[in-house]
């Protein structure tokens, strides 16, 4: 099958070349692969990663040790793993402008560090493959005209016509470099300091595997792909989900069932739904997990007007192609939130209107490059907390804001898939201001660093905010990972419960049925239409143990999450 893919990406002599130097690779790789990754796209529990900088926490050692000191410490029992974001030698943009692919960033540690992570917990490595920096040894040797790298690059004619190609960002398409063979104009999607590769060349495809093969030797479990969507370019066409680029995507997944089955693919499309799910393939060979990128716009239109219904209407619609795939839920990470995917389910005023929002709440918003010359919303950036509630509102309890803000992450948790949670929604931390003041660059509102010896006396202290969020998001984790419902290839049914309340049904699995309810509203809501299944009498939260008869009024407290499951004495009775 592979071989097949090859002849068709790049036609018979150097389709069959390419198979051939394939081959060799693999042979190499065989043996070293023999029990490594562990990541089990057939693991039986409910996995959760927490995502996370290597140098978000920081202490006297290298940053690794520190995480894995946190970790150990505080999330055993909450998370499965670890998605371990850029840490290789780097230029830019937090580490996915990567100088070199197979180094660990001195100052964060090294592979040692990454293996005492991989010996505690499951780890998703970034697998930046579209592009790398303009100061990496490959492109200075494309500088330089030398042997091979001076064909691993995309080099354009400024004059050709690509009004077509989709552009996620304000910069130029094309970056002036001056070479030994003169200036030339390289294709850099995201901006001159990321240049993309040139797939169209076989070699660069073999020495893409290899890194690929060295992450999962070094530990990775899963590879997260990203800007995946990008990866082969043609003049004349939009360049995103090209036939070829789904083409490649199962050519890695072909390379990994044959010698690391163990490990898993996830696909990072920051693109309308539709296109997103495409990178399931057929759900046995593209990849095994998609990044959820809807979610977190949807869930903040949620909260914003108290109303769940296209929350509701969205979740009623996902599917996946087969049980061997899942999406990857989350909320926040090291980006900002996309609202792209949000199009078509939010109408532009609605998106307009959660810029605004994030606006008020000191948050900024980043543009994209419309084909017309226009910009509009691209990504909010904030922390998750300060998204959901107006961090100048002194007027608002912060007892709802914490339970506004525990209540969008049950949501997340109790969705079919497998959740992420990035560090900073653990303690619920607000938008670094200092750090954007410093840099300039708006992601740096989510991206503060932490010493670890505070984070720790924040959580020792049961008075302090940080305390609070961390104790509440914890017990999420705990009572959630004991669920078999949850896992994610349980069942899911979205429920007709009002409005105000997103409502699922999970499982059953290994015997266990949940409903789950979320108050979206600063008020108290009934339940209604059809949340509670049929022939259940009586049903008990997983969190309280309180229990609730089927047949009588439900009110949930504002931003209350109830978990029920059919009480033991409504079990017996049944039986």
């Amino acid at each position: 099958m592979r071989r097949d893919r090859l002849l068709d990406l790049y036609g018979p002599r150097r389709g069959e070349r390419a198979a051939a130097e394939l081959d060799r690779l693999l042979d190499r790789f065989r043996s070293r692969l023999a029990g490594r990754g562990g990541a089990g796209r057939d693991r039986a529990g409910n996995d959760a990663l927490l995502i996370t900088y290597g140098d978000t926490l920081l202490a006297d050692g290298p940053p690794l040790a520190a995480l894995r000191e946190f970790a150990v410490r505080h999330l055993e029992g909450c998370v499965t793993g670890i998605h371990l974001l850029p840490f290789f030698p780097y230029s830019s943009d937090y580490g996915f402008s990567v100088t070199d692919y197979l180094a660990v960033r001195t100052d964060l540690g090294t592979w040692g560090d990454v293996e005492a992570l991989h010996a505690d917990f499951q780890l998703m490595f970034d697998f930046v493959l579209n592009h790398v920096s303009a100061a990496s040894a490959w492109f200075q040797g494309f500088l330089r005209g030398e042997a091979p790298f001076r064909d691993f690059f995309i080099t354009v004619d400024p004059a050709t016509d690509l009004s077509m190609v989709t552009r996620p960002r304000t910069t130029p398409l094309l970056t002036r470099f001056e070479t030994t063979l003169g200036p030339r104009w390289v294709w850099t999607t995201f901006g001159p300091d990321q240049v993309d590769l040139d797939y169209r060349n076989p070699e660069v495809l073999l020495r893409m595997l290899e890194v690929m093969l060295t992450y999962v030797e070094r530990g990775a479990g899963w590879l997260r792909m990203d800007a995946v969507a990008y990866l082969w370019k043609q003049a004349g066409t939009s360049c995103v989900h090209l036939p070829q680029t789904h083409q490649l995507v199962k050519l890695f997944r072909d390379v990994l069932d044959e010698v690391a089955p163990q490990v898993g693919i996830v696909s990072e499309t920051n693109v309308p739904h539709r296109d997103n799910v495409s990178y399931f393939g057929d759900g046995r060979d593209e990849a095994q997990m998609v990044y959820q990128f809807p979610l977190a716009p949807l869930l903040l239109d949620a909260f914003a007007r108290g109303d769940a219904t296209r929350l509701t209407a969205w979740a009623g619609s996902l599917d996946t192609p087969s049980e061997r795939t899942a999406f990857f839920n989350f909320l926040a990470s090291h980006d900002g939130i996309g609202v792209v995917p949000a199009r078509g389910l939010l109408s532009e005023a609605e998106i307009d209107g959660l810029a605004r929002r994030v606006l008020a709440h000191g948050g900024q918003v980043s543009d994209k490059a419309n084909p017309d010359g226009s910009g509009s919303p691209y990504e909010l950036n904030t922390t998750i907390f300060d998204a959901l509630s107006d961090p100048f509102d002194g007027g608002e309890a912060w007892a709802t804001k914490l339970d506004r803000f525990i209540c969008s992450q049950a949501i997340m948790l109790a969705l079919a898939g497998v959740p992420g949670i990035y560090i900073h929604s653990l303690f619920g931390s607000h938008n670094d201001h200092a750090g954007f003041a410093r840099s300039g660059w708006k992601r740096d509102l989510n991206h503060q660093r932490l010493k670890l010896n505070e984070v720790e006396s924040w959580l020792a202290d049961v008075a302090t905010e940080a305390a609070q969020v961390f104790a509440r998001y914890a017990l999420l984790l705990e009572v959630r990972r004991r669920q078999p419902a949850f896992h994610p290839r349980s069942g899911q049914r979205v429920l007709e419960a009002g409005p105000g309340i997103f409502a699922l049904a999970r499982g059953p699995r290994e015997g266990q049925a949940l409903v789950t309810l979320h108050n979206v509203t600063d008020s108290p809501r009934e339940a209604a239409g059809d949340w509670p299944a049929t022939g259940t009498a009586e049903w008990e939260d997983v969190f309280s143990g309180e229990r609730f008869d089927a047949g009588s009024r439900l009110v949930l407290a504002p931003y209350q999450v109830l978990w029920l499951q059919p009480s033991p004495c409504s079990l017996a009775g049944e039986g």
